[in-house]
């Protein structure tokens, strides 16, 4: 109830500043199933931009331990279904809490594996969320304003879905499994990225 009221507020203020956004993809997103959306994360409108997109759907999410810290916001966060992971070193809690949450819950869970496009350092643990979960991963990109000034100037904004797919425990002929989903998630969010421009 909560996460769906921040939402409508939160879709109208965006319609209000920014106007209509462009939601590409969005047959993609499994119907009768759980699943992980992963995306590289651009700016702190993003994970806006993303839960908006994907509605009706609720979603848990990985955020830094240190959003943690203001009792205020904190407590929004846990109320918008946030969990603390602590990045520098990531217990096994970083990994059974979502998989916990994928598995017994109907909120999907939103990773933002790093904070740069190109680095595969936890892409890992989102792979082996999906594959203990046994979810789906969807590829998303979002393009639009990245800051508040360039939100009140209007700039167009697009998430893309990308096509969701299954993490294998053993692929045939591939040795280290990770690294190939990681790579497999790397080369999703080039292809989305590249429709941007077409």
């Amino acid at each position: 109830m909560f996460f769906s009221f921040i939402r409508l507020i939160v879709r109208l203020l965006i319609l209000t500043l920014n106007g209509r956004y462009k939601v590409q993809g969005k047959e993609n997103l499994p119907k009768d199933d759980n699943y992980i959306l992963i995306a590289p994360h651009r700016s702190w409108i993003d994970p806006v931009y993303l839960v908006l997109a994907a509605s009706p759907k609720q979603f848990s999410f990985m955020a830094k331990k240190e959003l943690f810290k203001n009792p205020l916001f904190k407590w929004l966060i846990i109320k918008m279904n946030a969990f603390p992971v602590d990045r520098k070193n990531p217990g096994p809690s970083a990994i059974k809490t979502p998989v916990k949450i994928l598995k017994e819950s109907d909120l999907g869970l939103v990773i933002f594996p790093t904070g740069t496009r190109h680095s595969t350092e936890l892409k890992g643990g989102a792979v082996t969320i999906a594959k203990m979960s046994k979810k789906p991963i969807v590829p998303v990109v979002y393009h639009g304003p990245y800051t508040f000034k360039d939100l009140l100037k209007r700039q167009k904004a697009t998430v893309r879905f990308g096509e969701p797919f299954m993490v294998e425990r053993k692929i045939e002929g591939v040795k280290d499994v990770t690294a190939y989903y990681s790579e497999k998630i790397q080369d999703a969010f080039v292809s989305l990225d590249s429709e941007e421009n077409k």
